[in-house]
């Protein structure tokens, strides 16, 4: 669903639908990428942790 709102919301801003896939698939690499950074730092944080 998020591929494809990203994909129209670029094919509106460029005109163009291979510009609009292509910042879709971009914007959801980063955003992949930026989750699993999020979440090894955040694993790596022990704080509030009763082990």
């Amino acid at each position: 669903m998020g591929l494809a709102v990203m994909t129209v919301v670029g094919l509106v801003a460029t005109g163009s639908a291979a510009v609009g896939g292509t910042l879709a698939i971009v914007n959801t690499a980063i955003g992949l990428t930026m989750y699993v950074i999020y979440e090894r730092v955040w694993a790596g944080i022990s704080w509030g942790r009763n082990v």
